[in-house]
């Protein structure tokens, strides 16, 4: 079983997720089972192939956030080190070739918001930045090969 790390507005958005999937969305999906049953012949019934399928789809994605919510753990920002890069790092690399500077918040994979910033520790720049400290040089394998970025700023 592995432990996501979260920020506490990161867990109370997936309580949130959870909760609304659980009641409304449930409410739903028996609610278009029981029009299609009313149609008439099951066995042919298409509408009703279509609501039981989504039914089971609801309760895939119900149980795979319910392993995450059980699998996660609140972070206090505040007892944070910013020697190293972390879980809940605000972290400024500089591209070596190009000279170009990011900012990213490493977050659990649940959290994950690309636009937001936000990038999660188990993707390719996350895994490479963790652990690490301001002035190293850490190698990222991207699709195009491996780029190399300086730590820059390491800031919560």
């Amino acid at each position: 079983m592995s432990i996501s790390y979260m920020t506490q507005e990161g867990y109370d958005k997936l309580k949130a997720e959870l909760d609304e999937l659980k009641s409304k969305g449930r409410d739903e999906v028996a609610k278009a089972i029981a029009e299609a049953r009313e149609k008439g012949d099951l066995s042919e019934n298409a509408e009703y192939d279509a609501a039981k399928n989504a039914q089971g789809m609801l309760e895939l994605k119900i149980n795979d956030l319910e392993k995450v919510f059980a699998q996660a753990r609140i972070i206090d920002e505040s007892q944070l080190d910013t020697s190293k890069v972390t879980v809940l790092s605000n972290v400024t690399i500089e591209n070596i070739k190009s000279k170009a500077q990011l900012t990213y918040k490493l977050v659990a994979e649940a959290e994950a918001d690309l636009k937001a910033k936000k990038i999660s520790v188990k993707s390719p720049i996350g895994e490479a930045l963790l652990g690490n400290s301001v002035g190293d040089i850490v190698d990222v394998s991207t699709p195009g090969g491996i780029v190399k970025f300086k730590i820059v700023k390491i800031a919560l």
